[in-house]
């Protein structure tokens, strides 16, 4: 009676085993769909966000090139300006080189025409020239201080110191030799001051009726004072303002001493 039943059971629960297979399957097919919706949808969200990163690298790289090309333009343009620049160097140096060249050819020409003067004679009793008149070595001199004066205006000081030594060792007593032995120390003033100084106080010394003497000691007196050396500057002026108190430097100096 039991096992009857049992039998009668059986195609039921096969049938209803059948339906929740069915069930199952449609509910996992369900899922599959499902996660393929979704992996669709996140594939073509990243799609999107790859596409706009490429885009805004490509931008970037644009942006870039184009800065690069700029950046080159200019450093073209510079290196153009800096070769014009030195090109333009070049032409002044070979210019000063050639002023130099000729100013100390014409010193070699006029010592060469100091020594003319004093050789001696290829006859005659004494076999000595007689010495050169006052009025020659005068001519001389005076060239010498032209070109010294031509070369101190050029900042050529090397070739405007060679004149100006010239002159107060071989023509001491000349009208320009004060103004030379100044001028001296004008042409050591950038590059060395204590030979500047030297120079200066030499003016005095050597020549202190010269209208030079009062310009040397208010030129002292500034330079101890661009030094920072306020004692020293004031003792220069006062010897302008005692030794030459009529001079204009004598009331330059004296503004300088009213205000410290």
């Amino acid at each position: 009676m039991i096992k009857a039943r049992i039998l009668a059971l059986l195609p039921v629960a096969a049938v209803l085993t059948g339906c929740a297979l069915k069930g199952d399957v449609r509910r996992v097919e369900r899922q599959l769909i499902e996660m393929k919706d979704q992996t669709a949808r996140a594939d073509s969200a990243r799609a999107v966000s790859l596409a706009r990163i490429l885009s805004e690298i490509e931008g970037l790289q644009g942006a870039v090139h184009d800065s690069l090309e700029v950046q080159h333009r200019s450093i073209q343009a510079i290196g153009g300006e800096f070769r014009s620049e030195f090109t333009d160097i070049q032409r002044q140096l070979v210019a000063i080189q050639e002023l130099t060249g000729q100013s100390q050819a014409r010193l070699t020409e006029l010592r060469s025409q100091i020594g003319t003067r004093t050789l001696p004679l290829a006859g005659g009793s004494s076999g000595v020239r007689p010495p050169p008149t006052a009025a020659a070595t005068g001519g001389v001199a005076e060239e010498m201080y032209t070109v010294g004066v031509e070369q101190l205006r050029q900042r050529s000081y090397q070739t405007a110191r060679i004149a100006f030594r010239e002159i107060v060792e071989q023509h001491p007593q000349h009208g320009r030799a004060a103004a030379a032995q100044y001028y001296l120390g004008e042409t050591f003033e950038s590059e060395n001051s204590d030979s500047a100084a030297v120079m200066w106080e030499a003016v005095v010394e050597k020549y202190p009726e010269s209208p030079r003497a009062s310009s040397a000691l208010y030129k002292l007196g500034l330079l101890f004072e661009q030094r920072g050396d306020v004692p020293t500057a004031r003792l220069h002026y006062n010897r302008v303002i005692v030794g030459y108190p009529s001079s204009d430097e004598a009331e330059l100096a004296r503004a300088k001493l009213r205000n410290p």
